[in-house]
């Protein structure tokens, strides 16, 4: 070395890479350095971030700054003075056969770029080197247009001893150290290496490595290849040994099996999923069901027979557990049932079955199957086991329901892109689920995965279910938990179902409103309703009463709240069956709800309706759509005709008197058209027979003052007011939903008639209470003359303008 500015060959070319390096940033101690316009892999591991400290030992790492005793991807330098320095990247590409390529010739392909870190002391100059120094240069690779494992070249000017350990994951995995006389003429070395099941290799080596069970080859380019000892159902022990390791999964209709082979179940009926000699006693089934779509099946529960003991025990919807018909608590403690260990946990329940040699446990979340047997077995049959059989033969006629295999083909859903549907389900072989695809072949899972989201609607988080799924089959298969692969797929955690109860004809997802998880209507259920945009099933009628049954998951599609629903009476309010979430609505004769009864020539009818209550929710909005369903139960008229009524009175009169008008207002009733004699108290008279009624009155000059109806009504308790309310006449007309009712001569004279036929309230007191309220309308041409229009919905009052003088209330009443 001289100090004229001579600089030897390795200098001169650490000089040209600095000359031609773009930005700089500077360091004093520690620092982190982006480098993601050059990122480098090392064993294996993209980085775009590199970590420089000095303390006892001066460190490049990746994952943070060194601490000693921490997991962290590092290389380690003793010896120098180095406590400062820089960054520099050359952007241009490394040609073969540049300084790098003749220092080292045995390199074959050139980087695309370098990452030049120049480390000085406090003392010297960085330019001069003549102190003790190193330079790392990070070099980015690549092979067949793929990133390769990044060269680490250290330049030693230095006259002292210097070593450097390259660590991954904490662990010293290669130690270089430079004598004296080489480090004198300076070094340049190449640190790499390849990175399989989380162990490191170095280039250009062939190990067979007992900790995993395999022999692996890292070539020269860092990129590492396996050729495992054990079978395709078998884990390493650590020690060169092979024992049963056997995952089968469940999402949606499809089984990946212990040989990572995919079956399709076709249908929704209950299949053998595992049975064994080796596990005497022992049959695992699942059991299919439909859900938005009546062409695609889900798992529904995961059954456990268990024949030695008699019993089953089924792992149902919503984390719940049931043992032969009874349901069955579960915590976290476990609960040995039928020697079956039971736990239920947030990743769902588990059982466990546990003999001197072999394993099982069933892990079930409602979404996805996670079947795991360890130990010895041999013989595996059913869906998980048996690679050579088909579906169809794996069938168990015993849970199956019957027309379980007809089969269904839906329209396309407008909301489902299979070109999403592909780069999300492709997700499995990128970010953080590259950890596990040495372990578990992630073809399967996408190709289950696209299938399935290709015709599902856009909802219910399905993807999530089978990244989910094939994170958790990693981890039973090989101990690697995929780490925030949420964020990593920017999927965000939805309200789970656990503890959620559904009935047979639905499932639980979430809600796309409210983001909350609910029961929906399962296809093959929702298909008899929705054609006719019905809530439920008929209307089923008995002796004066009636039931209506509605599906409050149909009710839920269409953002119906049951409690808010009610019958013409507000205080008849729906039942929900909690089993079945079946709400029902009745009304008999000890509690009528309001039902109206009417009658024609050969029947009776009981009329009701349900409706949304009458209030407004949150102040002046309400965030439900108002609701009006009438039904009616028709008798036949034998029944009629034993029931009669009898008026209280033959006629009521009533005496006015208000301002300058005095006159006395009668309400009389009659049985025929003429009106000649009023109906008699004592006379009995059939229900739906006509009757007359005139409103009439004395002391009015008939050429100044016309008596306008303008409305009567009935009631089943003496107040106007008060009880179950019928309406007959309302602004004038007739009532349009009544064809009975009849108005004659409203607003002509000094009296007004109108027929209707008779009727009772539903299981009332057997009093009807006919209530009228009458106007005097001051003449001034035909202006008092009601005139009801005829439309298509009824008819409906073309009210004429005139003066109100007096308002008058009359009452009448009858009994049965």
């Amino acid at each position: 070395m001289t100090d004229s500015g001579c600089l030897c060959p390795k200098r001169k070319f650490l000089s040209a890479l600095l000359a031609a390096a773009g930005s700089h940033q500077a360091f004093t101690s520690s620092a982190e350095m982006n480098i993601s316009s050059c990122p480098i892999t090392y064993y294996g591991q993209k980085y775009e971030k590199v970590y420089v400290s000095n303390a006892d030992r001066f460190a490049v790492c990746f994952k943070g700054l060194y601490q000693p005793g921490i997991q962290n991807d590092c290389i380690l330098m003793s010896g120098g003075t180095a406590d400062r320095g820089g960054l520099s990247v050359l952007s241009r590409e490394i040609p073969t056969g540049s300084g790098v390529h003749k220092l080292l010739p045995n390199l074959k392909y050139a980087g695309k770029c370098v990452n030049v870190i120049p480390l000085t002391d406090s003392q010297q100059s960085q330019v001069s080197m003549s102190l003790p120094g190193v330079t790392v240069l990070l070099e980015q690779r690549e092979l067949g247009g793929q990133p390769a494992d990044g060269l680490v070249l250290f330049t030693h000017f230095s006259g002292i001893l210097q070593v450097a350990d390259a660590q991954v994951n904490g662990l010293t995995v290669s130690k270089q150290t430079f004598q004296t006389s080489e480090t004198n003429s300076g070094v340049i070395t190449d640190v790499s290496g390849c990175r399989f099941s989380g162990l490191a290799y170095e280039t250009n080596t062939t190990v067979n490595d007992p900790r995993i069970c395999c022999t692996v080859t890292c070539d020269v380019s860092g990129a590492a290849t396996a050729v495992s000892h054990c079978g395709p159902m078998e884990h390493c022990q650590g020690d060169g040994s092979c024992a049963m390791n056997a995952v089968c999964s469940v999402t949606g209709s499809t089984v990946i099996g212990f040989t990572s082979r995919p079956q399709s179940v076709p249908d929704r009926c209950g299949y053998s999923l595992l049975r064994s000699s080796s596990l005497p006693g022992l049959h695992v089934l699942g059991v299919f069901k439909e859900r938005r779509r009546k062409d695609l099946s889900f798992l529904d529960r995961v059954v456990l027979q268990l024949d030695r003991e008699g019993a089953q025990i089924s792992l149902e919807q919503g984390s719940k557990v049931k043992v032969n018909d009874d349901f069955l608590t579960v915590h976290a403690t476990p609960q040995m049932v039928h020697s079956v260990a039971l736990t239920k946990s947030h990743a769902g329940v588990t059982a466990k079955l546990e003999a001197s040699n072999y394993t099982v446990s069933v892990v079930f979340d409602g979404q996805t199957a996670i079947i795991h047997l360890t130990g010895k077995a041999s013989w595996l049959k059913g869906l998980c086991g048996d690679s050579s059989s088909a579906v169809n033969e794996q069938k168990s006629s015993e849970y199956s329901d019957t027309d379980c295999e007809m089969q269904y083909d839906d329209d396309a859903d407008s909301t489902s892109s299979c070109n999403t549907t592909a780069k999300r389900c492709n997700l499995l072989q990128e970010g953080s689920f590259t950890a596990c695809n040495s372990y578990v072949d992630p073809e399967p899972f996408v190709q289950a995965c696209t299938q399935t989201l290709c015709k599902y609607p856009a909802v219910d988080d399905l993807t999530c279910h089978f990244l989910k799924g094939y994170a958790e089959v990693c981890k039973y298969k090989s101990n690697v938990t995929v780490q925030d692969w949420r964020s990593h797929t920017s999927s965000v955690p939805q309200a789970t179902c656990q503890d959620m109860f559904c009935g047979s004809h639905e499932f639980c997802a979430v809600d796309s409103s409210s983001g909350e998880a609910r029961c929906h209507c399962r296809a093959l259920f929702a298909s008899k309703y929705k054609p006719t945009n019905s809530f439920g099933e008929p209307i089923v009628c008995a002796d004066k009463g009636a039931t209506v049954t509605l599906a409050n998951c149909l009710l839920e599609d269409k953002g119906i709240d049951y409690s808010v629903l009610h019958l013409n009476d507000q205080s008849c309010r729906g039942q929900l069956d909690n089993l079945t979430h079946m709400v029902t609505f009745s009304f008999s004769s000890q509690n009528t709800c309001g039902t109206v009864v009417q009658a024609n020539n050969s029947q009776i009818i009981y009329k009701n309706a349900i409706m949304t209550q009458n209030i407004s929710m949150f102040g002046l909005i309400t965030r439900h759509d108002k609701v009006h369903m009438d039904f009616s139960c028709y008798y036949s008229q034998p029944d009629v005709k034993t029931l009669s009524i009898r008026f209280r009175q033959s006629s009521v009169i009533q005496h006015i008197s208000s301002g300058e008008w005095k006159y006395n207002l009668t309400m009389e009733a009659y049985t025929s058209r003429d009106r000649t004699k009023p109906i008699d108290s004592d006379a009995d008279i059939d229900l739906n027979q006509r009757l007359w009624v005139e409103l009439k009155t004395y002391g009015l000059e008939e050429d100044r003052v016309a008596v306008v109806t303008d409305s009567c009504w009935a009631t089943d308790r003496p107040s106007p007011a008060g009880g179950l309310r019928y309406n007959l006449i309302i602004n004038g007309c007739p009532n349009p939903k009544d064809p009975t009712v009849a108005v004659e001569g409203n607003g002509l004279g000094t009296s007004t008639v109108f027929s209707f036929n008779t009727f009772q309230f539903t299981g009332s007191n057997g009093n009807v209470f006919l209530h009228c309220k009458v106007e005097l309308c001051v003449r001034q041409g035909d202006n008092c003359i009601q005139r009801c229009a005829q439309t298509a919905r009824g008819r409906r009052s073309a009210r004429p303008k005139y003066e109100t003088v007096n308002l008058a209330f009359i009452s009448v009443a009858w009994t049965y």
